[in-house]
């Protein structure tokens, strides 16, 4: 009986160790204020890209919500006002999916807008099907839509210089891959719908996203516009909305326990956006407020070249 209560004991104080310290992390420690800056942050009507914006508002910035749903982007607008107490938060309509979205978007802000200092490119999707211009979902709106809204945007962060650009990604990039052939010929990443072909298809935009990192700062280099990539943590959060209900349920006690909530889960983003003294890291991969090593496949220059010239032949920018 004693042993058992050892044991039992010691997995409670396990688990309570493993919760408190590597499921919540490190926090950004920033105290830096923003008043008279412009941060936009892709997909804020919801989890960490909302959370993202109260933290952003309360320092004082103009944050500018970019969020496809018009209902639930004035919903979380509403929200964020009253939980940030401030009045400098504006929701505009952005669908990541549709390049035709994405050009209106920048046009109506950079008429609209006379600063931008942060760009946060956190929206994503976790699901197979095709965008309205015919690409795959996923490869269209997690990096894409953000590569064009990204090139869009340049020459006004430029003009704000030193300014930056976040860009969400995963430490599912690890298992990714870049199938050009497959790119070339059906614009996606790949075609599969079984669960493990969902997620491989999922991991390989999550890798766009840090090669495109990688290539962003190269070009960048000479100005004081820097950018960085990172991953967040497994989050408690919705873009697992569009995967099988039962599976949501039987997974959401372990979710809850073993995952961050989205306040936990947005510091790196806020981390990126904001420490000091990071400018020589531009380029570089962030998890849990701390710079990380990558495979060699997330620094290749002539796949993160290649993958640059494909989206913009396929955003029209070549």
């Amino acid at each position: 009986m004693f042993c058992t209560l050892l044991v039992l004991g010691a997995l409670v104080g396990a688990a309570y160790i493993y919760h408190h310290i590597i499921v919540k992390g490190k926090q950004c420690t920033s105290q830096v204020k923003l008043h008279g800056k412009t941060v936009i942050v892709t997909g804020s009507n919801t989890g960490i890209g909302k959370t993202t914006a109260i933290d952003l508002a309360k320092r004082g910035a103009r944050v500018i919500l970019a969020c496809r749903s018009q209902q639930r982007g004035e919903a979380a607008l509403k929200e964020i006002k009253s939980e940030s107490g401030s009045n400098q938060v504006v929701f505009m309509q952005l669908d990541l999916g549709s390049l035709k979205s994405v050009r209106s978007f920048a046009e109506t802000f950079l008429r609209s807008e006379p600063r931008l200092d942060i760009l946060i490119n956190n929206a994503g999707v976790y699901l197979q099907g095709r965008t309205t211009d015919g690409l795959g979902m996923m490869f269209g709106v997690n990096h894409i839509g953000h590569f064009l809204l990204t090139n869009l945007l340049l020459d006004r962060l430029k003009e704000c210089e030193p300014s930056r650009v976040v860009i969400v990604s995963s430490l599912a990039h690890n298992f990714g891959k870049i199938d050009f052939d497959c790119l070339n010929k059906h614009k996606a990443l790949g075609l599969g719908t079984s669960p493990t072909e969902v997620f491989q298809v999922y991991s390989d935009s999550k890798l766009c996203n840090v090669l495109f990192t990688h290539e962003l700062a190269k070009r960048l280099q000479g100005t004081k516009v820097t950018c960085y990539t990172l991953h967040p943590g497994a989050i408690n959060s919705e873009l697992a909305r569009n995967t099988n209900t039962l599976l949501q349920i039987l997974l959401k006690p372990m979710t809850a326990y073993f995952f961050k909530n989205t306040v936990q889960g947005s510091q790196t983003t806020l981390h990126c956006a904001l420490e000091e003294g990071i400018e020589p890291l531009s380029g570089r991969y962030f998890s849990n407020c701390t710079v990380r090593e990558v495979y060699a496949k997330a620094k290749d220059d002539a796949a993160a070249k290649k993958l640059w010239e494909i989206s913009e032949r396929m955003c029209d920018l070549a």
